[in-house]
């Protein structure tokens, strides 16, 4: 049940935040929110202290009926791969609660309700094994996001959140054809490791591989269909952009991991040379784009795709150092970029604007947010003892044993990195102040200190100590691997 109580107790509670209705209880709703937030979050807990690092097998199964005419399942479980995505989702909605407590005045139950049914949606796609569940909870999280943008969204929020819609909306019809191709394939069944067990010539495969291509890339994003993301970033609350970068980009990486690659593993290997190619050209190309950005949103949502350009390049490379640098990447990536995000929405609340050129010597007049933004921008710069550098450096590791010269092309992200990212440091935070502006700001308060500080553990933890990450992917990461290499058509 606990994988259960953590999808359906944030949106459960979500549900009743939308029904409370009224701004005069608002300050109700953000203490019913954080409540609900810290629960959901509790629940996931024991995933962790439970969860058997020895073995590949699924873990905390539930399974019964959901739609018996047609053996739809609603089946749930988590493995190495996937279990620590449940207590992240979790942990970031508690942050995005927080962060949004005095800046959100309107609708604020409406606000925070989307998140949690957000939250508890995002859950589901991790967890479920049912290939028609994993399709419905996969949708269902462009509804809220949709809204989140839409209402709460800059000036050209209706664009941005029509942008993002339509582009994830348009892949993911192509992934229900492959779903229903193997339903009929595997003689009526939507259980998805029943599918990585179907014989398949490479002519379906190839088929099968670009159909969860088109619906997966794009919620990456993966260059050239990334050109949604910038858009939804600028556009969206500071809380919806803590949530795309942190987990929703997540979604996309995760399918490639539980579908394309052990559904179709022929294809994915003879196919690996086109995701390896478009991978690196995010991380360089990419990376050459933040380089020029004028706004912060901007350029840490450019920051992201290079990101996760490595996490897609781990992938294909097909070994143990590359796959699991990949999904400790994915993980880092939602704290450091949930942290970067959530450094600009600070600034934002005080000054209303992202413009860099707006800024100039905060450090004079806010030390101790100064000292937090620093952390993050190091962290995003791939630093040594925080969580962005040990990702990284294992997908670098992992590609200089497939192929040195695509190893020594990944690493000039790192260059790239700290190029895009101290370059804004430099300019918003350091010098002496340069407008009234950033003379009459005051520095965090409380609950913003508590916020950073949490993500600054996190940061720190997981660049010191990887080994607990780590650990839970290995036997799961070796047993994908090995699936793949043993395909049919070796």
């Amino acid at each position: 049940m606990l994988l259960s109580l953590s999808i359906w107790l944030p949106i459960v509670s979500g549900l009743i935040l939308l029904a409370l209705g009224r701004d005069d209880q608002a300050k109700t709703v953000r203490w019913l929110a954080l409540v609900a937030a810290i629960a959901s979050f509790a629940v996931t807990l024991p995933l962790i202290t439970g969860f058997k690092v020895d073995t590949a097998a699924m873990q905390f199964v539930e399974n019964f009926y959901w739609i018996e005419r047609f053996n739809i399942h609603y089946h749930l479980g988590v493995d190495g791969i996937s279990m620590w995505f449940v207590p992240l989702t979790a942990f970031i909605t508690i942050i995005v609660v927080l962060a949004a407590w005095e800046v959100i005045e309107s609708r604020v139950n409406q606000y925070m309700g989307a998140f949690l049914v957000l939250s508890g949606l995002m859950v589901g796609v991790f967890s479920a094994l049912d290939g028609m569940l994993f399709y419905v909870f996969f949708e269902a999280t462009l509804i809220p996001m949709y809204i989140i943008i839409g209402v709460w969204g800059g000036p050209r929020r209706v664009y941005a959140a029509f942008k993002f819609f339509l582009y994830t909306l348009a892949g993911s019809l192509l992934m229900l054809i492959a779903l229903l191709y193997l339903y009929l394939k595997s003689g009526g069944s939507f259980d998805i490791q029943t599918w990585h067990k179907l014989p398949l010539p490479l002519d379906a495969q190839t088929l099968l591989f670009f159909a969860f291509f088109a619906a997966f890339s794009v919620k990456v994003p993966m260059w050239p269909v990334h050109t949604w993301l910038p858009d939804a970033h600028v556009e969206a609350p500071t809380g919806g952009s803590v949530v795309l970068a942190a987990i929703m980009l997540k979604l996309g990486a995760y399918g490639f991991l539980r579908f394309s690659m052990p559904i179709a593993p022929d294809a994915a290997r003879e196919y690996a040379w086109f995701i390896i190619a478009l991978s690196l050209i995010a991380v360089v190309y990419i990376g050459l784009v933040a380089l020029v950005q004028k706004d912060m949103k901007k350029l840490v949502a450019y920051s992201s795709i290079a990101h996760m350009g490595f996490v897609t390049l781990g992938f294909f490379i097909f070994n143990e150092l590359g796959v699991s640098g990949a999904l400790v990447q994915m993980i880092s990536h939602g704290f450091v970029s949930g942290a970067m995000f959530l450094s600009i929405g600070v600034l934002y609340d005080r000054v209303h604007s992202r413009e860099i050129s707006a800024y100039g010597g905060v450090v004079n007049t806010m030390p101790k947010f100064a000292a937090f933004a620093l952390l993050f921008a190091m962290a995003n710069c791939g630093l040594p003892a925080t969580g962005g550098f040990v990702g990284e450096w294992m997908v670098i590791l992992g590609t200089v044993k497939y192929s040195f010269w695509l190893g020594a092309i990944a690493a000039t992200a790192l260059v790239f990195g700290a190029a895009y990212t101290l370059w804004m440091y430099k300019r918003v935070y350091f010098g002496a102040v340069t407008n009234d502006n950033v003379r009459g700001l005051t520095d965090i308060n409380g609950r913003e200190f508590l916020m950073l500080a949490v993500l600054a553990v996190a940061v720190l933890w997981m660049g010191v100590y990887p080994k607990p990450f780590t650990d839970v992917m290995h036997a799961s990461v070796t047993e994908l691997l090995k699936h793949v290499a043993m395909s049919k058509l070796q």
